[in-house]
């Protein structure tokens, strides 16, 4: 049954030419269920006439604050109560922005204020808007503030341009709010997981590092709490917030990650170690910065401690996932990681960068691409933002978990009848 059924959506309209597709969203939001009240802003009024989702709720269609034949039957109030979601498709760069930063100026961001209800929202702008550092900073604080980004989509634009800041499809979308909503996929489970680099200390101005922004660790982090799990992420020195819901604990070094997880690990249900942690380590670490007196600096490496491969030889080892970040031979090297750590899922990314079409993946990217191996079988994530990846990569993780516990469960029965 979909997440949707019998649910009560405030379909928000904000200004964009995108706002021709949430009249096709409105029948797709019944179909699975709901029942859907559109909010238009003012903008969005000039796009699509109110009387388009009149005709396709079957309900009025509120646009203003101080409508005073609307307070007299469901006031804003009211209607702020009556939601179960509010869902803002297309959502512009302006009222984002407004969200972000608490604005109540309209009655769409009055809504979102007033409501306890789950908020959610299809980004939909040019692609220039989209990667802006301002836009994207108030897509961080949403973030930490729960509410749901659903895209947005990549493609060309109603500029003639073409990039990232489409709004999904109306099906796209369902499908995401079905998929990210706060489910059972992972309740009553613990998960822990390890993100960002590793900085291994030379002295104290220099390290030996990698380009790991972290961004899919903590994307991973959001979706697993999105679908019911309690949270532990281990963090490496990252530029990156996340929700106060998630369990953080920041360290700098492998050393210190290892510590952190195996001090941490027990009672966990699964473990994910996307992190890019260091291989080596400097063997000695100078108290005082080095001093360049000659041509060459040799510095002797040691091994560090390899924290999947501990997690995953524990007595009562957590379902585990490792991660691979290759440049050739994804395949051949991710199985061999596989079957070498004893793992019982991997997802390999292959870190690239197009030149031809400018697009990348991987490191310091804000897209993925995945194939994901576990015993005989593999599955492909086509290029997405990682947001997207995250939420594919928990759902599959989340079937494995209960597939692989099953056969567990199944085995010992049949132990216990033979026993008996």
């Amino acid at each position: 049954m979909s997440y949707l059924n019998n649910k009560n959506i405030i379909l928000g309209i904000t200004g964009g030419i995108a706002a021709y597709k949430s009249a096709d969203l409105v029948r797709r939001l019944q179909d699975a269920g709901a029942i859907v009240r559109v909010v238009m802003t003012a903008a969005a009024t000039e796009f699509v006439t109110p009387l388009t989702f009149q005709a396709l709720s079957g309900q009025p269609v509120h646009t203003d604050l101080f409508d005073l034949q609307a307070e007299a039957a469901m006031g804003h109030i009211e209607l702020a109560r009556w939601a179960d979601l509010i869902l803002i498709a297309p959502a512009s760069a302006n009222t984002l922005a407004k969200l972000s930063w608490g604005q109540a100026d309209n009655l769409l961001t009055t809504l979102c204020l007033a409501s306890k209800a789950d908020i959610a929202v299809a980004p939909a702008m040019n692609h220039m808007m989209w990667q802006a550092e301002a836009t994207q900073n108030n897509i961080q604080r949403l973030h930490q503030h729960g509410v749901s980004i659903l895209g947005p989509g990549i493609g060309s634009q109603a500029c003639g341009e073409t990039g990232a800041g489409r709004m999904l499809e109306p099906m796209e979308i369902i499908q995401q709010l079905n998929a990210s909503a706060k489910n059972s996929l992972l309740n009553d489970l613990k998960l822990m997981i390890t993100a960002g680099p590793t900085f291994e200390s030379i002295d104290p101005v220099r390290y030996i590092g990698n380009r790991s922004s972290g961004r899919m660790g903590f994307a991973i982090a959001q979706a697993s709490l999105d679908a019911g799990a309690e949270v532990t992420l281990v963090a490496g020195p990252v530029h990156l917030n996340c929700v106060n819901k998630i369990h953080r604990i920041d360290v700098e070094s492998a050393s210190q990650m290892h510590d952190a997880v195996m001090q941490n690990i027990q009672h966990q249900d699964i473990f994910i170690a996307t992190a890019a942690v260091a291989d080596y380590c400097p063997a000695e670490t100078h108290p005082q910065k080095i001093k360049k007196t000659a041509t060459d600096l040799n510095i002797k490496l040691q091994a560090n401690p390899d924290i999947l491969s501990a997690v995953a030889a524990l007595k009562d080892a957590p379902f585990s996932v490792g991660f691979a970040a290759e440049t050739n031979n994804l395949e051949q090297y991710a199985r061999q990681k596989l079957k070498k750590k004893n793992l019982d899922m991997i997802a390999a990314n292959k870190v690239s960068h197009d030149s031809f079409t400018g697009e990348d993946t991987g490191f310091n990217s804000e897209y993925n691409a995945l194939d994901i191996y576990w015993q005989n079988d593999h599955t492909h994530f086509h290029r997405a933002r990682k947001n997207i990846i995250a939420q594919q990569l928990i759902t599959l993780i989340a079937e494995r978990y209960k597939f692989k516990h099953k056969i567990k469960k199944t085995k010992h029965e049949k132990n216990s009848v033979k026993n008996s």
